[in-house]
């Protein structure tokens, strides 16, 4: 009877410690998105998204700026409600989150405009890295301007928060001295141009990553619709096989110390014959590939998690990555992807693309012509001339140090804030009834006129043409032979209208102009403003990029 008692208060407790046990894998910890944190901006003048998560059933009470907002955790944990809109505000406020048993507290919170900073290296590039470092980052003392960096996530799968890795990461600070050099270099000059003129605060959401090509920040469903992405996904594929065969990452990198111990063995003894070994293992091949740069895999680790975020528009700047071998061939379809895309998860926003600047040197003119570079930043004009609410931004005159890492961002985010003044908020001009101009010439149309070739520009943008007259570089011509030569160009006015000529003394028939048509463009062509023309050309002949098989057509698969 005994023995029997004691079984019975041994199931007992066991029963009791298992209740107990779910009972607390059910109460789920009260906390919010990654991307909400101490001095944080708030997008004004629209309702504000708060979402997180919480004990499925959990009743959640939100308080900010006065307001007091309750919602209940679903059965996924996930709760989320808006607040009512709001005006800008320097004022410091705590955005208070209460649950049955919990209470998280966002302290520091600044109410005014939100922008998204997307893209590549260009865009990562800090204000530590830029040239002027040494006097912007001095003088930075912005406690209005705030920024974040989302940290590098790669994922084979939507995430629903941001994985933070280390301490310190996905962390929101003030653009001042103490930290300004970790901003987004065209980010701050961005905002920066923003603050001084709106006069309320700005925050700069930073989601670029390095080498990052346009398909990274689209998801798969979309990718899978673009005939010219099924090797990126069969490289991808092929990658994942192989990392599942290794079983795990102890034994991926058990593999790879293997592999280096053979490859510096056999390297020993082909130095002591005088021979030459192959290169050394890739430590890259023996890392998982979803957490790698892929195909969706920056939409699923960096975008998805922060889509109910409100942002007033997007910055854009990446193509750099698009422009080597083929990869040029899916971004007709993938650069206005990434455009539908960000509008589908944060709504119809303005779209600023920046385009690339380009690097290196000119070499040929067979090789200026045919460049990568210059397929891209058609697409980037052409996506921009058929996409509502998107502006476009040249900075191939920005480029001074030759390399696909141009240090001066300071005219890259002025520019950029130019378009958004202008064209998203309708800042006027000083002394003037007409808001101001962001827009460079725009090539408009041609006519040829003995063996002269005058060039026409959208009327809004060429007023005090201008272009130095002892240094017209940057301009081509060619005849039916579709061979270029460098040519010469002046400014004219016909029916108080500002136009171009272009002529060559060596095509004395021309059919066609190209300006600023290279790897790194050179041309001075610009208005009174000095907003540089965009790079233009009158033909719609075939490119073959080098390094590449077929051919690029204008208009054949044109956004």
């Amino acid at each position: 009877m005994r023995n029997l008692c004691k079984q019975c208060m041994q199931c007992s407790l066991l029963v009791l410690l298992l209740v107990v046990g779910n009972s607390e894998e059910l109460l789920a910890e009260l906390r919010l998105p990654a991307i909400f944190g101490d001095q944080m901006v708030l997008q004004q003048k629209q309702p504000i998204t708060i979402w997180g998560w919480a004990t499925a059933g959990e009743k959640i009470r939100v308080e900010f700026a006065g307001q007091k907002v309750e919602t209940t955790a679903g059965k996924d944990t996930r709760w989320q409600l808006q607040i009512a809109a709001l005006d800008a505000s320097f004022e410091a406020q705590t955005l208070v989150v209460s649950g049955d048993r919990d209470t998280v507290q966002i302290k520091d919170v600044l109410v005014g405009e939100v922008w998204l900073c997307g893209g590549q290296s260009n865009m990562e590039m800090t204000m530590g890295g830029t040239v002027n470092r040494d006097l912007e980052i001095a003088s930075a003392d912005y406690e209005g301007i705030r920024f974040l960096r989302i940290p590098h996530v790669s994922q084979g799968e939507p995430r629903e928060d941001i994985i933070i890795e280390k301490d310190g990461d996905c962390q929101w600070q003030r653009c001042t001295t103490e930290s300004v050099a970790e901003c987004t270099g065209v980010g701050y000059y961005f905002a920066r141009g923003l603050h001084r003129i709106l006069k309320v605060p700005v925050g700069i959401v930073d989601v670029s990553w390095g080498g990052t090509m346009a398909q990274h920040w689209i998801n798969e469903e979309k990718l899978n619709a673009v005939a010219e992405m099924k090797p990126y996904f069969a490289d991808y594929n092929e990658r994942l096989s192989r990392w599942n065969e290794f079983g795990g990452e102890a034994q991926a990198q058990a593999a790879y110390q293997a592999a280096l111990a053979k490859w510096e063995s056999d390297n020993a003894e082909a130095l002591a014959k005088k021979e030459r070994v192959a290169g050394r293992p890739n430590a890259g091949q023996y890392e998982n590939p979803a957490r790698q740069r892929h195909p969706a895999g920056m939409y699923n680790g960096m975008i998805h998690p922060i889509r109910d975020f409100d942002f007033r528009g997007i910055l854009f700047y990446q193509g750099e990555n698009n422009s080597f071998g083929e990869s040029w061939k899916p971004f007709y379809a993938t650069f206005p992807l990434v455009i539908q895309q960000w509008r589908e998860s944060f709504g119809d926003l303005p779209f600023g693309i920046i385009q690339i600047a380009g690097w290196s040197s000119r070499r040929s003119m067979t090789y200026d012509m045919n460049h990568h570079t210059n397929v891209i930043r058609e697409i980037q004009f052409d996506t921009w001339q058929a996409t509502q609410q998107t502006g476009l931004i040249a900075t191939y005159d920005t480029n001074s140090n030759q390399g696909i890492h141009p240090g001066a961002k300071r005219p890259v985010g002025e520019r950029s804030a130019r378009w958004a003044l202008g064209s998203v908020y309708g800042v006027k001009g000083f002394r003037s009834n007409t808001a101001i101009s962001y827009l460079g010439p725009v090539y408009e149309g041609y006519e040829v006129q003995d063996s002269k070739v005058e060039i026409r520009f959208v009327k809004e943008t060429c007023a005090g043409l201008r272009i130095n007259k002892d240094d017209d570089v940057g301009f081509y011509i060619a005849g039916e032979n579709g061979e270029f030569h460098h040519a010469r160009a002046r400014v004219t006015r016909v029916e108080g209208v500002d136009r171009l000529v272009v002529w060559s003394d060596d095509v004395p028939q021309p059919v066609a102009v190209r300006y600023a048509w290279s790897n790194l463009p050179n041309g001075r062509l610009m208005n009174s403003r000095e907003l540089p023309a965009f790079p233009f050309r009158t033909d719609d002949w075939k490119m073959t990029p080098h390094q590449s098989e077929g051919d690029y057509q204008r208009g054949i698969r044109k956004p």
